[in-house]
């Protein structure tokens, strides 16, 4: 009998190969165990607000009086709304073509792209074109995007760090690319080795691929540590030596939790090292209201900025974006009070710090107190969380587990995060979904449970681990502390 077109053996295979381990397994039977009424504490996403993290209270108010405009007729809404959330609230609504339910430009709304190059400047000391600031439905759409432009067959590489972001892999997969992995030194604090990266395109080059991108994730996901100045020089002149587009993942740029090695853009670099590098190497730059202290992920806004790409790719990547005709535009709202949020002696001002603030310095004390968790535990080692919002500790398996594991069918960390998520309710996420050294095991965990809430889940971990390493191991373990 002839398969129909969406039969599962005639599907693109593009699709079939392309693998999303955040959502995968592992969420799948946590699902399927709070079906069953199991507690499930889900840190396999960096999802905030899931997590107990509440909302700011200015861009809230703004977005609501956006989304219901006849509040702000009626004469007591300066009794509910401070005046300058009404005053913002107004603001956006001029800048679109009929409100919040109306189509803006495929790139964004001018206005809101405007302030997004002004934040730029302010943040990087150099000029930024709201001409080459496209708008988009969070990071990973504007990803795609680029990728998709980027990408045209299965010669076509795409460097990317190891363990990485596993939207990455998907896409390139998706788009039927090729993924030339290169690796970071977990003994070295994540850090990147250019002559590594060197290895990695001559490697691809042997094989007949043309690498063609690079990608960074600055903070990393899932390793957490955050690129020196230093570090993205090697990598700008690597880009510039190999004609690579830089794709600057900076989502993480709020999350910083050490004082050592601040947040520092890929643009303000490269503009800092001056010509002929400031003007030869192509930059892609991404942004988003789902990290940081914002945790807006349902919102789905987020920005790229492009960096010496040619006036006829720009164009080109403008029709791609129309495609969608328009995204969202509570989103690009929501964006614009990212990028321009109170100022000193506003009324929304002293609250806006207070509760950023807070989160920032909740979720440093909760990376220090999972590092020291992990790292208390047997057999387990845990680099610091620089920054980001998530821990990577690798866990030495033992040979009788690993063995266990091939026998159940499993992959060995799948198998040690299975057993952990049946036992304590933690749904954590395999190394081997974001790619790591051959033999080496990993889990990746966000840091985002509420303060208050850690300490019970570390405990918890390290009885889970305790048990499990007695049951598979022998009766010595590794631990950091």
């Amino acid at each position: 009998m002839s398969l129909k077109a969406l039969d599962y053996e005639s599907l693109n295979e593009n699709v079939k190969n392309c693998q999303y381990a955040v959502r995968g397994e592992l969420y799948l039977r946590a699902s399927e165990l709070q079906k069953e009424g199991k507690k499930i504490i889900f840190t396999n996403v960096g999802n905030p607000h899931a997590l107990g993290q509440k909302p700011l209270t200015f861009p809230r108010q703004v977005v609501a009086l956006c989304q219901a405009p006849f509040l702000l007729d009626n004469p007591n809404v300066g009794m509910i709304f401070p005046a300058d959330a009404i005053s913002r609230a107004k603001h956006y609504l001029s800048l679109t073509s009929g409100g919040l339910g109306a189509y803006s430009d495929s790139r964004g709304l001018p206005g809101v792209r405007k302030e997004v190059a002004e934040f730029i400047q302010r943040r990087d000391g150099y000029p930024s074109d709201p001409e080459l600031v496209f708008l988009t439905d969070g990071a990973s759409k504007g990803v795609m995007q680029i990728l998709n432009c980027i990408i045209r067959d299965q010669k076509d590489g795409i460097l990317v760090p190891v363990p990485q972001y596993p939207l990455y892999s998907a896409t390139i997969s998706l788009l039927g690319g090729t993924l030339v992995p290169y690796y970071l030194e977990e003994s070295d604090n994540w850090g990147l080795d250019v002559n590594n990266l060197r290895q990695s395109v001559a490697q691809a080059r042997s094989q007949g691929i043309t690498v063609r991108a690079m990608v960074i994730i600055n903070p990393g996901n899932p390793t957490g540590q955050c690129l020196s100045e230093a570090n993205l020089r090697e990598i700008l002149k690597f880009c510039c030596d190999e004609r690579l587009v830089l794709l600057g993942d900076e989502v993480y740029q709020q999350n910083i939790y050490q004082d050592e090695r601040p947040f520092i853009s890929s643009k303000k670099v490269l503009m800092d090292m001056g010509a002929p590098l400031s003007k030869k190497v192509q930059l892609i730059s991404f942004h988003t209201v789902s990290k940081g202290y914002w945790g807006e992920c349902g919102q789905r806004g987020g920005y790229f900025e492009m960096t010496n790409i040619p006036p006829r790719t720009v164009e080109e990547i403008y029709k791609v974006a129309s495609i969608a005709l328009s995204p969202n535009v509570s989103a690009q709202i929501f964006m614009g009070l990212m990028v321009s949020p109170p100022k000193p002696g506003d009324i929304s001002y002293d609250q806006f710090v207070r509760e950023s603030k807070g989160i920032l310095e909740s979720l440093r004390r909760r990376a220090r107190i999972m590092t020291d968790g992990f790292n208390s535990c047997r057999n387990v080692i845990c680099n610091f969380t620089e920054g980001a919002m998530y821990s990577f500790p690798q866990i030495k398996l033992p040979p009788k587990a690993i063995q266990a594991a091939k026998q159940a069918g499993k992959v060995p960390d799948v198998f040690y995060c299975l057993k952990l998520l049946e036992a304590t309710g933690i749904s954590t996420v395999p190394g081997s979904g974001f790619g790591q050294k051959e033999g080496v095991f990993h889990l990746r965990t966000t840091i985002l449970p509420a303060e208050e809430e850690m300490p019970e889940i570390m405990e918890s971990f390290k009885k889970f681990n305790d048990e499990f390493m007695s049951q598979y191991g022998d009766s010595f373990g590794y631990s950091r502390m």
